[in-house]
């Protein structure tokens, strides 16, 4: 061994308790110390020497070798000199090189270190230590009197004319071994200095120090990848802004970042876990949850307490979890994970005991700078080995739709189809949005007609019976159809709830009216594929629009996709009878369309039950489509076809295990695997 690094390390300290334990930028003193030597190049092993049980498993956790330091070296008269030659004595054979370092400075760049070993190892130099230039001017005072160290006073040249100093850092000395066992301390014969940047050179004696050091961490520590295996936040202050607007009724509203929608989603398509946890119990935060597609914690009286036990039911080893927070109640979970994370501008406090402060404010992208730094310490994965059919399914860009994206490789895209089954009651909509909310649908669908319009001439006088007694086919329609009161209301309630929402339009002027509304995207109901009319006003409009598919040949189909586009189309494969039988699905269609069009290919499905539509997800829809009842028997067309509240949860939480459980294609042998592969087979490879 040429180069050893031995980093003393003793429990007792006067001016901060503890203080190699003392935690800058959410680790350990001694802990970076011990990093900053195991990433320089020309160092071959780090030894920690201490008393201390506690600062020797930190060390440990390093990668750092440890020797126990006896009492009479540990006290507070005792030389780091002392402690390195125990070491090396400890270790039984010197190195060429030793290097002294102290966890008194936090900030100790690997690509110094490597320098001053060289001038070292290079013969130009006995011994090297970190010095800061400086070109202040130095005073003493000598039998009371003020004295210039180094200038004279009378003379004083301009900064730039002056030859710098160099202030001792204390940082770390790069000592040739053999000069240290003949004169017992760290400075003889060739002595030479490898400065260091400002931002590196200070010590932590005390209190304030270490406030100092904490305050600069952000600045100091490249932003660089976080490998860690789940990721978990607060929500008041890391996806909002931590401000709440309250309306004269009461209802809070908050603001969120669509990028950190986005990081969301591409942490959870990497196989990261997210969890939200919040103190209060508030329907904005389970609203966003479920628009994110992700578990939430609420109403807790400690959160520490909450996330220890869904690290333990998940598995999860702490080291390998970040925690975002922002407030003095974070700290416990920060405390407890290997990566405790903060906003810009959060609490003094919680920045001093992050790991990473992040650049971005709560509710500005802060959880996507997270979900970025996640992701950089991620493998690529490799491309699959896909057959031509596979080929098929990976077909078609995402197309954004709200906050989500639809497409290949995203969470399945899941509309909950109101339609018309709400009978034109604004408490039967309210019921089934929430419905679709707490099953864990991203969207809500309803249907926008101009009764005059949109009916044939040849029903319009027809005579129906209904509930509200028999009228004509039109005075129908008229009754079960919304207005702007009762969508501005919808619209409203579906914010609250965390969906998007948005409607067929039958006619142009139903465009209009949801253009008014600002709906995220339009839907082409099968009735409507051969109406270029309503096709083209679709398309003026700039938005994503989903087309249906049922009672229309590849031809109708070919030209409405030539009026729409392909840049925001996502298609749905559909047969329109109802209620669906197995043999008129036709799945193996979803195939067809993805590779005749080549955009994201979803399933709107009218069967009764839910293994078609689960079956529609292995084939590789990208977004499933079920209309949604109170009740099958209520009156009405399509409640028959359409999926109670419960079938709609089972539905929705089957798809998210066969999104998990299709994997990526890789023929690999899993964790899980190594254990029953040892014991059972019998000839290796």
């Amino acid at each position: 061994m040429r180069v050893l690094a031995v980093v003393p390390a003793r429990g007792g300290s006067a001016g901060v308790p503890l203080k190699n334990l003392a935690k800058v930028g959410g680790t350990p003193l001694v802990t970076r110390a011990v990093a900053s030597c195991a990433a320089a190049g020309l160092i071959d092993e780090v030894v920690v020497s201490t008393d201390h049980e506690g600062i020797a498993a930190a060390a440990e956790t390093a990668g750092a070798r440890v020797v126990r330091r006896p009492d009479e070296l540990s006290g507070a008269t005792a030389s780091s000199e002392s402690a390195v030659l125990h070491a090396l004595d400890q270790l039984g054979a010197d190195p060429e090189v030793v290097v002294l370092v102290q966890c008194t400075s936090a900030f100790i760049d690997p690509a110094d270190l490597d320098a001053a070993v060289s001038k070292v190892l290079d013969g130009a130099a006995d011994v090297v230590f970190s010095g800061l230039r400086t070109h202040e001017f130095v005073w003493a005072v000598r039998d009371g009197a003020a004295q210039g160290v180094n200038h004279d006073p009378v003379h004083r040249p301009r900064r730039q004319d002056r030859e710098p100093d160099f202030r001792e850092t204390g940082a770390f000395y790069v000592i040739r071994a053999a000069g240290l066992r003949e004169h017992g301390h760290r400075f003889f014969g060739a002595v030479a200095v490898q400065p260091v940047p400002s931002l590196t050179a200070v010590e932590v004696d005390s209190p304030e120090d270490l406030e100092i050091v904490r305050a600069l961490a952000p600045l100091a520590d490249r932003p660089g990848p976080i490998d860690v295996d789940a990721v978990v936040t607060d929500f008041d202050g890391v996806h909002t802004d931590d401000s709440v607007q309250v309306d004269q009724d009461g209802h809070e509203t908050v603001t969120v970042s669509r990028s950190d929608g986005l990081g969301i989603s591409l942490l959870r398509r990497a196989g990261v876990k997210v969890l939200i946890l919040s103190t209060e119990r508030n329907p904005v935060v389970a609203a966003r949850a479920r628009k994110l597609g992700v578990p939430v914690l609420q109403g807790l009286a400690s959160k520490h307490t909450a996330l220890s036990e869904w690290l333990r039911v998940e598995g999860l080893d702490p080291a390998r979890v970040a925690y975002l927070g922002n407030d003095l109640n974070d700290l416990g979970c920060m405390d407890l994970v290997g990566w405790p994370v903060t906003v810009a501008a959060a609490e003094p406090r919680v920045r001093a005991a992050a790991r990473a402060v992040l650049t971005r404010p709560g509710g500005a992208g802060a959880v996507r700078e997270l979900a970025d730094r996640v992701l950089q310490a991620r493998p690529v994965p490799e491309e699959p080995a896909v057959t031509s059919r596979a080929t098929l399914r990976a077909k078609g860009a995402p197309v954004r739709i709200g906050e989500s994206l639809v497409g290949p490789g995203q969470p399945v895209y899941f509309i909950g189809e109101i339609g018309i089954n709400h009978n034109g009651d604004l408490d039967i909509a309210r019921r089934l949005i929430d419905v679709a909310a707490d099953a864990g649908c991203q969207a809500v669908k309803f249907q926008k007609r101009t009764p005059e319009i949109a009916v044939p001439v040849h029903q319009r006088d027809q005579i129906r019976q209904t509930p509200w007694g028999e009228m004509t086919y039109l005075e129908y329609k008229h009754r079960v159809e919304f207005g702007l009161d009762e969508y501005t209301q919808i619209a409203k309630y579906c914010a609250e709830r965390g969906l998007d929402w948005f409607a067929s339009p039958w006619d142009v002027p139903s465009v209009d009216f949801l253009e008014e509304l600002d709906v995220v995207c339009h839907k082409v109901a099968s009735a409507s594929v051969t109406d270029r009319e309503l096709l083209r006003r679709l398309a003026a409009t700039g938005k994503p629009v989903i087309l249906s598919t049922g009672m229309s040949t590849l031809e109708e189909i070919d030209a409405a996709v030539d009026v729409l586009g392909t840049s925001k189309l996502v298609i749905m494969h559909a047969t329109s009878t109802y209620p669906l039988p197995p043999e008129e699905a036709n799945l193996r269609t979803i195939l067809t369309l993805q590779d005749r069009y080549g955009v994201p290919v979803g399933y709107s499905g009218h069967e009764r039950g839910l293994q078609i539509s689960l079956a529609a997800v292995t084939l590789g829809a990208v977004t499933v489509e079920r209309h949604i009842t109170l009740d099958r028997t209520m009156w009405g067309s399509d409640h028959a076809a359409s999926l109670e509240p419960s079938g709609l949860e089972h539905l929705v939480r089957d798809i998210r295990i066969i999104e998990s459980a299709l994997g990526d294609g890789v023929k690999r042998v899993f964790p899980g695997e190594e254990a029953p592969k040892s014991r059972l087979r019998r000839v290796t490879a």
